[in-house]
């Protein structure tokens, strides 16, 4: 895992000014040092910089970038952020065609691959990926994505000159590209936050490589390729042979992802995603004589303060126990306290560039912090809920009904706190809604789907592109922060691909959630767990929490705060004055009154951080 950033201009010599745009380079690595402070490298030449930083976990010694190679005259470079879980076959084929490796890392392999076919070379990755190619023989750059987004990154462009980066953070460093807003950058934070619009980056001007794309740029041309997309096939397979090949691809997934010079941990929850997890890494790993180090997390107070609700009907402490019992790992659960929590909001700013999932990003963040001080690398549960069909919205008839995001059907709450002039310039609910249209027109589909199949279809569709990508949006950068790399077994392609065409009878059995993935993978865990009810990400129920996102949401609008020329004083005044209803989501399961608060509190230090008003 690693930070990349980087530049290329048709206008500009960059080598008769080396020093002043090579410290450029440097400037632009440091914002994004979090992600790896192992190795550093830059490469400038005439009308390209490239610049990484790295965190080392493949070829500890040998494995610095950017990697430069040459054949036939043609010389070609890479900086690259992600990991190639097949990266072995690939080598094996690319050695049989003369090519001799020096490294035993997955950036050369990438490298030779894209040497030898092209771009079409991204089809053959399986993994997490954001890389930038110079090729000499073309005079161009290509900035390629991994097919869910995974992995961040960022660009923006200029006539012959385009600056991009790991994370915006990067971008703003460079002197000609600074950091402001506009309507649509309100809109999206307001009417879609912390979800945004694939490939957009909020900021003006700033775009994302879309998911499942590449980015071509040249002196004559700058386009955008979509190089994989989900797509609807007829299901032929039996129910019994549905389920073996559920666990298959999952086994697999697993085993690939364990790959790695340093040891591999696993977040575990109690849930039945990340248990499933850890018990195939642990499995692994006993396999070789290894130990498997496991961390739950939790938040101090709720032994006290917990309370049960139609979102979070149990704690997960028990659950883990259960797990434990059964896999012996070394295991280690991590807590969080209100002010550390409050105070880290601000710090999750800084990480993603943008406000986000309030306190769920700040608790994240800490614990990630915290699992990095024992291990480098960490296989995550997330994303079954997505492919699976775990969220209540899968089988409440008012929300996949709703001809809305389902995570977020009604923006009242939001509205109601935000300024009428505010309110009517941006038409935040005509915003949201096209974007909701949009993208289920966009839904793929047999002919022969019935009415109830398309409508499942869609609300699967919606989760991956829009809920899941902002979950792993969320995951990598709260734990590239502290330097950790997440890896997600359970979002591999070929496993999205295939439960996606899976048929809802087999997928949610007698309306189970996430009937396929507890089946498919019953024996590794006791009954307890894998027919556990689904239970989110967990939140602090400590009401002093509460009190202390209200002390100071009030210091902040007793002045003349910037937040105040998008918000309302006496709406949010009477806000604060309601109970909140933890159990009434405003965003999927994560987000409820108090994460509101805090998300106001995030928009102002934002609005503040880079000067937007």
């Amino acid at each position: 895992m690693c930070g990349i950033a980087g530049f290329c201009d048709f206008n500009n010599n960059f080598k008769q000014k080396s020093k002043y745009y090579t410290d450029i380079l440097k400037n632009m690595r440091k914002t994004i040092a979090h992600r790896g402070q192992d190795t550093v490298g830059e490469y400038l030449d005439e009308n390209i910089g490239l610049s990484q930083t790295r965190l080392t976990i493949r070829d500890l010694k040998n494995g610095n970038q950017p990697i430069i190679r040459s054949k036939g005259g043609r010389y070609c470079a890479i900086v690259y952020n992600g990991e190639i879980y097949n990266a072995e076959e690939l080598k094996a084929e690319l050695s049989l065609k003369g090519y001799k490796f020096e490294t035993t890392t997955d950036t050369e392999v990438i490298l030779y691959a894209y040497m030898e076919y092209g771009a079409v070379s991204v089809n053959m990755l399986n993994g997490i990926f954001a890389y930038a190619i110079w090729d000499s023989s073309e005079n161009a750059l290509w900035l390629f994505r991994d097919r869910f987004g995974i992995k961040p990154l960022f660009y923006t462009i200029n006539d012959n000159r385009i600056i991009f980066g790991s994370e915006p953070k990067a971008l703003f460093a460079h002197p000609d590209f600074k950091a402001e807003i506009d309507d649509n950058s309100l809109r999206e934070i307001l009417g879609l936050g912390p979800a945004r619009t694939e490939g957009n980056g909020v900021f003006k001007n700033l775009r994302e490589v879309s998911y499942g794309s590449y980015f071509y740029f040249s002196r004559e041309c700058k386009k955008e390729i979509t190089y994989w997309q989900l797509k609807a096939f007829p299901h032929t397979e039996s129910f019994d042979e549905t389920i073996a090949h559920t666990r298959w691809l999952i086994e697999d997934s697993v085993k690939r992802q364990m790959v790695s010079d340093v040891p591999v941990c696993s977040f575990l929850s109690g849930g039945i995603d990340s248990s499933i997890v850890t018990a195939l890494a642990y499995r692994y790993l006993e396999s070789k004589g290894q130990e498997l180090n496991t961390f739950s997390f939790d938040f101090v107070g709720n032994d006290k303060y917990f309370r049960s609700n139609s979102f979070q009907p149990a704690r997960d402490k028990p659950y883990v126990d259960i797990v434990l019992e059964k896999y012996h790992t070394n295991h280690t659960c991590l807590e969080c306290d209100e002010v550390r929590l409050a105070d880290l909001l601000y710090d999750s700013v800084d990480c993603k560039d943008l406000p986000g999932m309030a306190d769920v990003d700040s608790s994240l963040l800490y614990f990630c912090s915290l699992v990095k001080k024992h291990n480098k690398v960490t296989l995550t549960g997330e994303c079954a809920d997505e492919i699976f069909g775990g969220y209540p919205w899968f089988f409440r008839p008012e929300l996949y009904n709703a001809n809305a995001f389902p995570w977020s059907v009604d923006i009242r709450i939001r509205e109601s706190l935000i300024r009428k002039d505010i309110l009517k310039r941006l038409d935040l609910k005509e915003y949201v809604n096209k974007k909701y249209s949009d993208s289920v027109s966009r839904t793929p589909h047999l002919k022969t789907d019935d009415k109830e199949t398309l409508k499942k279809r869609k609300i699967n569709y919606l989760n991956i592109k829009w809920f899941m990508t902002t979950l792993l949006d969320r995951m990598d950068r709260t734990s590239m922060y502290s330097g950790l790399e997440a890896r997600v077994p359970l979002a591999d392609y070929r496993i999205v691909e295939y439960v996606y065409n899976v048929p809802w009878e087999i997928k949610a059995k007698d309306n189970i959630p996430k009937y396929l993935l507890r089946k498919s993978c019953e024996d590794l865990l006791p009954s307890e767990i894998i027919w556990r009810r689904k239970s989110p990400y967990p939140k602090t129920y400590d009401p002093e929490y509460e009190e202390l996102l209200k002390a100071r949401l009030r210091e902040v609008i007793s002045k003349d705060s910037p937040v105040l020329e998008i918000f309302d004083r006496s709406s949010i005044i009477k806000f604060m004055e309601t109970p909140q209803d933890y159990g009434s989501p405003w965003f999927g399961q994560l987000m409820c009154g108090p994460q509101m608060l805090a998300y106001i509190l995030q928009i102002n230090y934002w609005l503040i951080k880079y000067s937007l008003i």
